[in-house]
């Protein structure tokens, strides 16, 4: 068969033989064939945002807050860009920022764009080293496949359009998440994300609630008081150290930043944005929406003081569940403090929720074990919100003295909160497992 079958191929024109030899090649290397299809996609998301113009107005931001500090400024009554926005960072972001003052505003761009790409195949590859898979395929040629597709899905191509740092952010946390336990560096990724953006010091908070839990367990089976300490506790515990750290570090080169700073610029959420635009993907838009009104803090302060309960608690208890044999443990606490993070922040915009990366391939490994459709119907719709733009189907104008988001109906409603209700979703579903693997005999 195979001499007939080389007899007919010699009989075919050399460029379908060329073709068809390509073909054989890419697929005996997994890993360059999903290079090739990366560096498609991302030529033509790359060509898609230049035809769009894009403003990349957060990474303009950024290149100003490093200016301001570089000449000397104050950085919090800096304003820039045609939006006249402020910096809402720490002050040690400012300084992280000064190397952006280096290029010109064209290269800057397409270092950003360069580098943001970089890091979502990054994300993917520790996401899927959380889960551990892919099992058959190498995870580098899996992580360069799935970037190719997710890249187009809304959170990350906000991201890339405004030149935010949100991908970079996820990936510090979940390179310390994906340690060895007892690593010695293991914290240090959350401290330094937690000194460029407050919010993921819930992760350090998270550790440190999983790691007394556990060492109380342990105390009490033992009885030996030394079993209090653990990795985990010690993980958060270097976060809060790196963390005062990047704050010290701001405090002596930056220090009447840092007195503006954290003396009452933190506590200023209306510096970050109106929390009743579409754009608030957070529990304070939903209220806000479903309030009609700008300032819903009691409405979302019940709510954010709930679901951070429910949330962390969510996180413990898949964390101890891990010990009861609840594969993929791990990654159900971390993306449940992830979302819990982006339910509860006075301000979470789209582009923040890149974090339903880790969570759609969760409950596609999940959907996988399991051999169900009604899990994996559950990933293919949470996929489709993400990749629908469906938040932006609704009438909306960030200008307006009136926005029209303060009048919606209750479709209208529904579409602006679909990553919350996602979210939302997803934390009861964690809780669900978690409780069901806890309470199972052993």
């Amino acid at each position: 068969m195979s001499t007939l079958h080389q007899v007919a191929e010699s009989k075919w024109s050399p460029a379908l033989r060329g073709f068809l030899g390509l073909k054989r090649y890419l697929l005996r290397r997994p890993v360059t064939l999903a290079l090739a299809l990366s560096m498609v996609s991302f030529a033509a998301f790359w060509a898609a945002q230049r035809t769009a113009n894009v403003s990349m107005i957060d990474l303009m931001v950024y290149r100003a807050e490093g200016w301001t500090v570089r000449n000397g400024y104050d950085l919090y009554s800096m304003r820039a860009t045609y939006a006249d926005l402020p910096a809402t960072y720490p002050p040690f972001a400012a300084l992280l920022f000064l190397p952006l003052t280096l290029l010109d505003v064209a290269d800057m761009r397409g270092a950003a764009t360069f580098v943001n790409l970089g890091l979502l195949v990054v994300l993917v590859h520790l996401s899927l080293r959380l889960l551990g898979r892919p099992r058959h395929v190498p995870r580098g040629a899996a992580a360069l496949g799935i970037a190719s597709l997710v890249v187009w899905c809304e959170p990350v191509w906000t991201t890339l359009r405004y030149g935010q740092i949100n991908l970079l952010l996820a990936a510090l946390v979940l390179w310390d998440l994906t340690r060895r336990a007892g690593h010695r560096w293991a914290g240090v990724g959350i401290g330094v994300a937690a000194g460029i953006k407050l919010t993921p010091a819930l992760f350090a908070v998270f550790l440190a609630l999983y790691g007394l839990v556990h060492g109380w367990r342990r105390l009490r089976h033992t009885g030996r008081t030394r079993e209090l300490w653990n990795p985990w506790l010690r993980q958060a515990a270097v976060a809060t150290v790196t963390f005062l750290a990047t704050a010290l570090l701001s405090a002596l080169v930056l220090p009447r930043d840092s007195r503006r700073f954290w003396g009452g610029a933190v506590f200023q959420s209306d510096r970050v944005g109106r929390t009743e635009i579409t754009d608030n993907q957070s529990l304070s838009g939903v209220a806000a929406r479903l309030l009609h009104t700008g300032e819903p803090s009691w409405l979302w302060m019940g709510l954010a003081f709930l679901v951070a309960v429910l949330g962390l608690g969510t996180a413990v208890t898949a964390a101890l569940a891990g010990e009861r044999g609840l594969p993929h443990a791990t990654a159900w606490a971390a993306v449940a403090c992830a979302v819990t993070t982006l339910l509860i922040s006075p301000i979470s915009w789209s582009h923040h929720w890149v974090w339903c990366l880790p969570l759609l391939l969760l409950l596609g490994a999940e959907a996988q074990r399991r051999g169900s459709r009604r899990w994996l119907a559950a990933t293919l719709l949470t996929g489709l919100v993400f990749c629908s733009y469906a938040l932006w189907w609704v009438p909306r104008d960030a200008n307006a003295s009136h926005p029209p988001e303060l009048h919606q109906n209750g479709a209208q409603m529904l579409l602006s909160a679909c990553y919350p209700l996602v979210g939302t979703a997803f934390l009861v579903l964690a809780a669900v497992v978690a409780l069901r693997t806890l309470r199972a005999p052993r």
